[in-house]
Protein backbone atom coordinates (compact mmCIF):
# COMPACT_ATOMS: atom_id res chain seq x y z
CA UNK A 1 0.00 0.00 0.00
CA UNK A 2 2.98 2.19 0.97
CA UNK A 3 4.18 1.70 -2.61
CA UNK A 4 1.26 2.39 -4.48
CA UNK A 5 0.78 5.78 -2.40
CA UNK A 6 4.47 6.94 -3.45
CA UNK A 7 3.80 5.88 -7.03
CA UNK A 8 0.83 8.15 -7.04
CA UNK A 9 1.92 10.72 -4.89
CA UNK A 10 5.44 10.77 -7.63
CA UNK A 11 2.85 11.06 -11.01
CA UNK A 12 1.46 13.83 -9.36
CA UNK A 13 4.11 15.75 -8.72
CA UNK A 14 5.30 15.03 -12.63
CA UNK A 15 1.69 16.23 -13.78
CA UNK A 16 2.13 19.34 -11.45
CA UNK A 17 5.54 19.66 -12.86
CA UNK A 18 4.99 19.07 -16.36
CA UNK A 19 1.81 21.24 -16.32
CA UNK A 20 4.11 24.26 -15.22
CA UNK A 21 6.58 23.88 -17.70
CA UNK A 22 3.69 24.15 -20.22
CA UNK A 23 2.45 27.15 -18.76
CA UNK A 24 6.25 28.96 -18.28
CA UNK A 25 6.94 27.73 -22.15
CA UNK A 26 3.82 29.66 -23.89
CA UNK A 27 4.96 33.35 -23.67
CA UNK A 28 2.81 34.22 -26.40
CA UNK A 29 -0.23 33.82 -24.20
CA UNK A 30 -1.33 35.90 -21.23
CA UNK A 31 -4.75 35.18 -19.62
CA UNK A 32 -4.33 38.41 -16.75
CA UNK A 33 -4.37 41.97 -18.26
CA UNK A 34 -1.09 43.08 -18.13
CA UNK A 35 0.39 46.68 -17.56
CA UNK A 36 1.20 48.66 -20.68
CA UNK A 37 -2.70 48.11 -22.00
CA UNK A 38 -5.54 51.06 -21.38
CA UNK A 39 -9.31 51.52 -21.91
CA UNK A 40 -9.37 53.76 -24.93
CA UNK A 41 -11.91 55.99 -23.42
CA UNK A 42 -9.97 56.81 -20.88
CA UNK A 43 -7.55 58.63 -22.94
CA UNK A 44 -10.37 59.74 -25.63
CA UNK A 45 -12.96 60.59 -23.64
CA UNK A 46 -15.15 61.99 -26.43
CA UNK A 47 -14.37 58.46 -28.49
CA UNK A 48 -17.79 57.05 -29.97
CA UNK A 49 -17.72 53.15 -29.75
CA UNK A 50 -19.92 50.56 -31.69
CA UNK A 51 -18.53 47.71 -30.02
CA UNK A 52 -20.20 45.19 -33.02
CA UNK A 53 -18.44 42.24 -31.40
CA UNK A 54 -20.42 42.78 -27.99
CA UNK A 55 -23.73 42.64 -29.86
CA UNK A 56 -25.27 41.01 -32.08
CA UNK A 57 -24.82 42.94 -34.68
CA UNK A 58 -21.75 41.28 -36.73
CA UNK A 59 -21.09 38.78 -39.23
CA UNK A 60 -21.29 35.71 -36.66
CA UNK A 61 -24.71 36.92 -35.58
CA UNK A 62 -24.05 36.76 -32.26
CA UNK A 63 -21.95 37.98 -29.15
CA UNK A 64 -18.52 36.74 -29.54
CA UNK A 65 -17.11 35.22 -26.86
CA UNK A 66 -15.04 37.01 -24.16
CA UNK A 67 -16.56 40.22 -25.25
CA UNK A 68 -17.93 41.24 -21.39
CA UNK A 69 -18.47 44.88 -22.04
CA UNK A 70 -19.07 47.64 -24.72
CA UNK A 71 -15.81 49.24 -24.32
CA UNK A 72 -12.30 49.35 -26.22
CA UNK A 73 -8.90 48.12 -25.31
CA UNK A 74 -5.35 49.11 -26.63
CA UNK A 75 -1.90 49.52 -26.12
CA UNK A 76 -1.21 52.76 -24.13
CA UNK A 77 1.17 53.29 -27.31
CA UNK A 78 -1.53 53.05 -29.96
CA UNK A 79 -4.32 54.47 -27.63
CA UNK A 80 -2.08 57.77 -27.51
CA UNK A 81 -1.13 57.46 -30.99
CA UNK A 82 -5.30 57.18 -31.61
CA UNK A 83 -5.76 60.50 -29.67
CA UNK A 84 -3.94 62.52 -32.06
CA UNK A 85 -5.50 61.12 -34.71
CA UNK A 86 -9.05 62.22 -33.08
CA UNK A 87 -7.85 65.47 -32.17
CA UNK A 88 -6.34 65.92 -35.74
CA UNK A 89 -9.74 64.37 -37.61
CA UNK A 90 -12.13 66.70 -34.85
CA UNK A 91 -10.02 69.68 -35.95
CA UNK A 92 -11.65 69.26 -39.36
CA UNK A 93 -15.12 68.27 -38.42
CA UNK A 94 -14.40 64.56 -37.66
CA UNK A 95 -14.80 62.03 -35.05
CA UNK A 96 -13.47 58.68 -34.96
CA UNK A 97 -15.88 55.96 -34.29
CA UNK A 98 -14.55 52.73 -33.08
CA UNK A 99 -15.67 49.32 -33.96
CA UNK A 100 -13.16 46.91 -32.06
CA UNK A 101 -9.72 47.61 -30.72
CA UNK A 102 -8.12 44.46 -28.34
CA UNK A 103 -9.54 41.11 -29.42
CA UNK A 104 -8.89 38.24 -27.27
CA UNK A 105 -7.70 34.99 -28.82
CA UNK A 106 -10.85 33.00 -27.45
CA UNK A 107 -13.43 35.24 -30.04
CA UNK A 108 -10.71 34.78 -32.86
CA UNK A 109 -11.45 31.06 -31.95
CA UNK A 110 -15.27 31.96 -31.94
CA UNK A 111 -14.45 33.59 -35.24
CA UNK A 112 -12.79 30.14 -36.48
CA UNK A 113 -15.81 28.21 -35.51
CA UNK A 114 -18.44 30.05 -36.95
CA UNK A 115 -16.28 29.92 -40.30
CA UNK A 116 -16.00 26.29 -40.49
CA UNK A 117 -19.59 25.63 -39.89
CA UNK A 118 -20.58 25.62 -43.57
CA UNK A 119 -24.12 25.11 -42.68
CA UNK A 120 -24.66 28.57 -40.87
CA UNK A 121 -25.18 31.68 -43.60
CA UNK A 122 -27.27 34.04 -42.14
CA UNK A 123 -25.24 37.08 -42.54
CA UNK A 124 -24.55 36.01 -45.70
CA UNK A 125 -26.40 38.33 -47.91
CA UNK A 126 -25.09 41.47 -45.51
CA UNK A 127 -21.52 40.74 -44.96
CA UNK A 128 -20.18 38.08 -47.39
CA UNK A 129 -22.74 38.22 -50.74
CA UNK A 130 -20.56 37.62 -52.75
CA UNK A 131 -17.82 34.74 -51.49
CA UNK A 132 -18.70 30.93 -50.46
CA UNK A 133 -18.30 30.81 -47.15
CA UNK A 134 -15.82 27.83 -47.28
CA UNK A 135 -13.04 30.53 -48.71
CA UNK A 136 -13.55 32.74 -45.74
CA UNK A 137 -10.27 31.29 -44.48
CA UNK A 138 -8.72 29.97 -47.01
CA UNK A 139 -8.46 33.59 -48.30
CA UNK A 140 -7.67 35.17 -45.36
CA UNK A 141 -10.79 37.01 -44.16
CA UNK A 142 -10.95 35.11 -40.68
CA UNK A 143 -7.52 33.65 -39.49
CA UNK A 144 -6.74 31.77 -36.29
CA UNK A 145 -4.48 34.59 -35.35
CA UNK A 146 -5.49 37.90 -35.42
CA UNK A 147 -3.57 41.26 -34.88
CA UNK A 148 -5.94 42.49 -32.97
CA UNK A 149 -5.22 40.23 -30.22
CA UNK A 150 -1.51 41.87 -29.83
CA UNK A 151 -3.46 45.05 -28.68
CA UNK A 152 -2.13 47.56 -31.33
CA UNK A 153 -5.18 47.09 -33.79
CA UNK A 154 -8.57 49.03 -34.06
CA UNK A 155 -10.79 48.64 -36.54
CA UNK A 156 -13.06 52.67 -36.88
CA UNK A 157 -14.36 54.62 -39.64
CA UNK A 158 -15.28 58.49 -39.35
CA UNK A 159 -18.70 60.24 -38.01
CA UNK A 160 -19.64 63.77 -39.74
CA UNK A 161 -20.23 65.80 -36.84
CA UNK A 162 -22.24 68.40 -38.65
CA UNK A 163 -25.00 65.79 -39.26
CA UNK A 164 -23.82 63.32 -36.52
CA UNK A 165 -24.10 60.31 -39.29
CA UNK A 166 -21.36 57.89 -40.61
CA UNK A 167 -19.33 58.81 -43.17
CA UNK A 168 -19.45 56.30 -46.74
CA UNK A 169 -16.87 54.56 -46.87
CA UNK A 170 -18.59 52.42 -50.05
CA UNK A 171 -19.15 49.03 -47.86
CA UNK A 172 -20.61 48.08 -43.92
CA UNK A 173 -17.57 48.03 -41.67
CA UNK A 174 -16.35 43.83 -41.71
CA UNK A 175 -17.97 43.69 -45.50
CA UNK A 176 -15.78 39.99 -46.84
CA UNK A 177 -14.82 41.71 -50.64
CA UNK A 178 -13.08 43.11 -53.08
CA UNK A 179 -15.30 46.70 -52.48
CA UNK A 180 -13.77 46.33 -49.08
CA UNK A 181 -9.80 47.30 -50.27
CA UNK A 182 -8.00 49.86 -50.32
CA UNK A 183 -7.27 49.98 -53.81
CA UNK A 184 -10.69 49.08 -55.80
CA UNK A 185 -12.03 50.70 -58.15
CA UNK A 186 -15.90 49.34 -57.16
CA UNK A 187 -16.77 52.55 -54.91
CA UNK A 188 -17.14 56.02 -56.26
CA UNK A 189 -14.74 58.83 -56.08
CA UNK A 190 -16.94 60.33 -52.79
CA UNK A 191 -16.16 57.39 -51.48
CA UNK A 192 -12.71 56.97 -52.12
CA UNK A 193 -12.04 60.01 -50.67
CA UNK A 194 -13.59 59.97 -47.65
CA UNK A 195 -11.31 56.62 -46.64
CA UNK A 196 -8.37 58.92 -47.36
CA UNK A 197 -9.71 61.20 -44.62
CA UNK A 198 -9.63 58.59 -42.15
CA UNK A 199 -5.94 56.80 -43.84
CA UNK A 200 -4.43 59.84 -43.80
CA UNK A 201 -4.48 60.84 -40.85
CA UNK A 202 -3.92 57.17 -39.69
CA UNK A 203 -0.85 56.61 -41.55
CA UNK A 204 0.31 60.37 -40.31
CA UNK A 205 -0.23 58.90 -36.26
CA UNK A 206 2.00 55.75 -37.48
CA UNK A 207 -0.73 53.37 -38.37
CA UNK A 208 -0.26 50.79 -40.99
CA UNK A 209 -3.32 50.24 -42.93
CA UNK A 210 -4.48 46.17 -44.00
CA UNK A 211 -4.96 46.35 -47.69
CA UNK A 212 -8.14 44.24 -47.56
CA UNK A 213 -10.13 46.17 -44.83
CA UNK A 214 -10.51 49.70 -45.56
CA UNK A 215 -11.26 49.49 -40.94
CA UNK A 216 -8.40 48.11 -40.44
CA UNK A 217 -5.21 49.85 -38.88
CA UNK A 218 -2.12 48.40 -37.08
CA UNK A 219 0.51 50.66 -34.81
CA UNK A 220 3.54 50.29 -36.79
CA UNK A 221 6.21 50.53 -34.15
CA UNK A 222 3.38 47.98 -32.10
CA UNK A 223 4.71 47.32 -28.24
CA UNK A 224 4.07 44.07 -28.58
CA UNK A 225 4.04 42.17 -31.73
CA UNK A 226 4.81 38.69 -30.91
CA UNK A 227 1.95 38.30 -28.34
CA UNK A 228 -1.64 37.17 -28.51
CA UNK A 229 -3.37 38.15 -25.05
CA UNK A 230 -6.70 36.10 -24.15
CA UNK A 231 -7.60 38.30 -21.21
CA UNK A 232 -11.75 39.32 -22.01
CA UNK A 233 -12.71 42.62 -23.06
CA UNK A 234 -14.18 44.54 -19.71
CA UNK A 235 -14.59 46.95 -17.45
CA UNK A 236 -11.27 46.74 -15.66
Amino acid sequence: MLKIIAKTICVLLIIALVGCVNVSESPTLESAVPSGFVLVTDVIPDAILEIRYYSTYNFVGERIDDYLAPVAILSEQAANALKSVNDELRAQGYAVKIFDAYRPQGAVAHFVRWANDLNDITTKEFFYPDIDKDRIIPDRYIMERSGHSRGSTVDLTLIDMKTGKELDMGTPFDFFGLPSHHDTDLITSEQTANRLILKNAMEKAGFLPYDEEWWHYTLDNEPFPDTYFEFPVKNY
